[in-house]
């Protein structure tokens, strides 16, 4: 720790932006979401299905992509590859099929967000077509953290 009295301030006031910051984010997230839940309901998807897309977003919106910086929904577009790395080793619950899932969730959410205006045609289609070309590589990549842990041969 520094003997430097503004050293410790700068931090306090970094964090307390972040924090700032971070909050306005979640507020604005938490309205996509809500459009997002609403497309489901109208879509009449079963309640179990709408539950599974909400928890992946939720963890994508308000917890990766605020977990180093605070990044925005249309930011989220171009972090997928971090996510799925972050998925496949922080989720205790990743799996090849969890992979696929999420990626569909995500690939959901984004087209509920084109239909409302909040992004763009182009923008969506760089979604797909990234999700289409790394699926099976972020899929491959959750295998080794899906894997037994041989303590059961003990």
């Amino acid at each position: 720790m520094s003997d430097d009295p503004d050293f410790s301030s700068d931090l306090g006031s970094d964090y307390e932006a972040y924090e700032k910051d971070c909050s306005k984010i979640r507020k604005q997230n938490k309205s996509y979401l809500d459009l997002f839940e609403k497309d489901m309901i109208k879509a009449r998807l079963a309640y179990s299905t709408i539950e599974k897309h909400m928890r992946n977003m939720q963890l994508f919106l308000d917890d990766f992509l605020l977990q180093e910086e605070p990044l925005t929904m249309v930011d989220g577009l171009y972090h997928l590859d971090r996510f799925f790395d972050f998925f496949a080793r922080k989720c205790t619950w990743s799996s090849p099929g969890t992979v696929k899932t999420t990626a569909a969730s995500i690939k959901k959410f984004y087209k509920s967000m084109l239909d409302h205006g909040h992004v763009n045609a182009d923008q969506y289609e760089e979604l797909c077509t990234e999700i289409k070309e790394r699926k099976e590589d972020w899929m491959e990549a959750a295998i080794p953290y899906d894997q037994d842990d041989g303590f059961e041969d003990w």
